[in-house]
């Protein structure tokens, strides 16, 4: 697997903020978001390759118990759902946060699910798969990171929408289809 960092520190997002986390950040994201915080980690060549049985030896030096995945977008690896499966074996509480481009489905229902849908001042507020919606379960959470009063609108509207029966008008669909092939063609 391509990894950009392995690191211990505290939770600053989601229900579990404040908590300790082990935090590992996969190299490679099919976006490239206008206010990414993380851009060190977009390419998948920036990060170093590392063996699912080294990472786990490396998460296991960390007292704590829970584990957050991120990237980049973690799920553009195909190796991070081993992952996932290998550290729920050795009972780790899994967090694994995404942009909701790539399938759901293959994720384990123990793993707590934090999909970001990226919002017009992303520069990608199309690139999510409605589908994955379905894929969400209690406990898993949505972000949404505004930059302007435009995102805040934009998310006011779309949390309206039931999520059963979530569908974008035909022009801003054409787009979104567009977007989300595009979003697949990095997924590695």
């Amino acid at each position: 697997m391509k990894i950009s960092e392995i690191f211990f520190s505290i939770q600053g997002e989601s229900s579990y903020a404040g908590l300790p986390c082990i935090f590992i950040r996969l190299a490679g994201c099919n976006l490239k978001c206008e206010y990414c915080d993380t851009a060190y980690a977009q390419d998948l060549d920036s990060g170093y390759d590392r063996s699912i049985d080294d990472i786990l030896h490396e998460v296991k030096k960390f007292k704590c118990n829970m584990v957050e995945i991120t990237g980049g977008e973690p799920l553009i690896q195909d190796e991070a759902v081993l992952l996932i499966k290998k550290l729920l074996a050795k009972k780790y509480k899994v967090l694994l946060e995404t942009n909701g481009t790539i399938s759901l489905k293959p994720i384990d229902k123990r793993v707590v699910k934090i999909m970001d849908i990226k919002t017009p001042g992303s520069g990608f507020s199309c690139s999510f798969d409605e589908k994955n919606l379905k894929h969400l379960a209690k406990g898993d959470e949505i972000k949404f990171v505004l930059v302007d009063r435009n995102d805040y609108e934009w998310v006011k509207t779309l949390i309206k929408i039931p999520c059963s029966t979530f569908k974008m008008d035909s022009e801003r669909r054409l787009k979104c289809e567009a977007s989300a092939a595009t979003a697949q063609d990095y997924r590695r």
